[in-house]
């Protein structure tokens, strides 16, 4: 289900939509010229850990992986970027915002049960 051409879509919207997240707590938690910085900082970090940190052979990506790490520490990237981009919502004072990218993420978690099957695999 995780690979169906439409799926694939959605998660690469939630991927923008978390690492944006990350951009908007800059701006919002932080005083200038923090906030200057973190705008661009965050979302970078986030993003640098998204591409760079891979699982060989991931059928979701290329296939290549610029750093290999195992599945389990894949899943925790995974995790962490998505909803850390929920947490970093709430934290910016916007939890409406955050409830709502819970339950879009949970839903698609949920629908996309065999990627994390997938990766937690041994």
């Amino acid at each position: 289900m995780s690979l169906n051409p439409a799926m694939l879509a959605i998660r690469f919207l939630l991927e923008l939509i978390a690492i944006a997240s990350f951009g908007v707590y800059g701006w919002r938690a932080f005083d200038s010229p923090w906030k200057f910085l973190l705008v661009v900082l965050l979302p970078l970090v986030a993003a640098a850990l998204w591409g760079t940190l891979a699982v060989p052979g991931d059928p979701s990506r290329s296939g290549e992986a610029p750093v290999s790490v195992p599945r389990a520490v894949r899943l925790v990237v995974e995790l962490a970027v998505f909803f850390g981009g929920a947490a970093v919502l709430w934290a910016a004072g916007l939890p409406r915002w955050a409830l709502i990218s819970v339950a879009v993420l949970v839903i698609y978690q949920a629908l996309a049960y065999d990627r994390i099957a997938w990766l937690v695999k041994a």
